[in-house]
């Protein structure tokens, strides 16, 4: 097998690699940040675009927030081609112009079908947060490359937790339609940063005499124990986690929240929900040094079946933001637990491509989740957590089940 330390960049030649990991970081974070400054209202710009049924606003929602994701993730393999040929600081930049011409237009639309038709070409040229991430990696000398993954994945848990309540606070003091002007700008400060805070990496191939390595298919894959198991585990929970982006907003105003109020509620349960994730992806880490995985599972599961049943409840708008942290912080802790253990179970040569179905699995349910939940709440908004919780509360019994059958 080829050295792949032998891959390096040449860190002669990097003295200010601290400023490349400042210039991907900031940007990142201000990537993340805006684009949630306006997203999770989508439903309510709907309304402003002429939708007024419910049902109807629920369905646009669902589809518009879902279709990005799908599309990201089946041109990631084709990016990625692109970024090792010309360069990854050319496919960032390419991807956060493409971010600041989107949300713009996204200002001016008229229609619904604007929306959806921009939210499908933002699925083309997105995908900028993994490539930020290597970017990080690459530049930063081998002592501190966890270090500088790391301070990129903070930057991408606090974006969202951050940008709703923000964005709840621009979108009642300026107006939606002048929100997206804001995210435009933001994201261009994150471009300007990437294209001159951010030097590009030379990288030095050395030869090797080693044969090729032959990348693990999904059947050699699947005889490891519980990994088809974990592939259906981050489905499920990302199917859960990002069902309640398309009803939230019309779902507090059913519950009696009074209208001026519902883009600020909107964005601090976002922001609360978001957090408790952030709060429970650092946590699993003292979890795992202490009990199995299994059961960690099962019991953060079970957690978040009791936020998602509350919710359903229809309780009023202070209950339901305390009933966010259950909710985020056992989902967090689930999923982080689910991929240390992943990794874990296979080896250094099948982890790449496992944690690819891994994140296959994630995007598919970031993609398939708003529809869902769209469509249901198309029916009814209190559906959705009913199904939230169902969803939930039968993942804790199949984790549970598989622990007494591998006990």
């Amino acid at each position: 097998m080829a050295d792949l330390s032998s891959v390096r960049p040449a860190y002669g030649e990097l003295p200010d690699w601290r400023r490349n990991q400042a210039a991907v970081t900031v940007a990142t974070f201000i990537g993340f940040t805006a684009f949630t400054l306006v997203m999770p209202f989508l439903p309510l710009y709907f309304e402003q675009l002429g939708l007024h049924d419910p049902s109807a606003i629920a369905i646009w929602s669902g589809v518009s927030l879902g279709v990005t994701p799908a599309i990201t993730a089946a041109m990631t393999p084709l990016w990625a081609r692109v970024a090792d040929r010309y360069g990854r600081k050319l496919m960032v930049a390419r991807s956060l112009a493409s971010f600041v011409v989107v949300m713009a237009l996204m200002a001016a639309v008229r229609h619904p079908w604007q929306v959806l038709a921009l939210r499908i070409l933002l699925g083309l040229f997105a995908g900028y947060g993994t490539i930020a991430m290597t970017m990080a990696a690459d530049s930063a000398p081998p002592a501190h490359m966890a270090t500088a993954i790391g301070w990129v994945q903070t930057a991408q848990r606090l974006g969202p937790a951050l940008g709703p309540m923000i964005g709840g606070v621009l979108a009642a003091a300026l107006g939606l339609r002048e929100t997206f002007i804001v995210a435009a700008v933001c994201y261009f400060g994150a471009f300007l940063l990437v294209v001159f805070g951010y030097r590009e990496v030379g990288i030095r191939r050395e030869q090797s005499d080693d044969a090729p390595v032959v990348s693990p298919t999904f059947a050699e894959l699947k005889l490891i124990p519980h990994f088809v198991l974990f592939v259906g585990l981050v489905f499920g929970f990302q199917l859960v986690d990002r069902s309640i982006g398309p009803v939230l907003p019309l779902y507090l105003r059913e519950i009696g929240t009074a209208e001026s109020r519902v883009p600020f509620l909107s964005g601090l349960v976002f922001t609360l929900t978001a957090g408790a994730a952030a709060a429970g992806n650092q946590a699993a880490g003292w979890f795992l040094r202490r009990w199995p995985a299994p059961n960690i599972v099962v019991v953060s599961a079970a957690v978040a079946t009791v936020g998602a049943a509350g919710f359903a409840l229809g309780p009023s708008a202070s209950v339901l933001m305390a009933l966010a942290l259950p909710f985020g912080l056992g989902i967090g802790i689930a999923t982080t637990s689910i991929y240390t253990t992943a990794g874990q179970a296979v080896t250094s040569r099948q982890r790449n491509v496992a944690f690819g179905y891994l994140s296959t699995a994630y995007l598919m349910g970031l993609a398939v989740s708003p529809i869902v939940a769209g469509l249901i709440g198309s029916r009814s908004m209190r559906a959705v957590f009913v199904v939230d919780a169902v969803g939930l509360a039968l993942i804790t019994w199949i984790v549970r089940q598989r622990m007494r059958a591998a006990a």
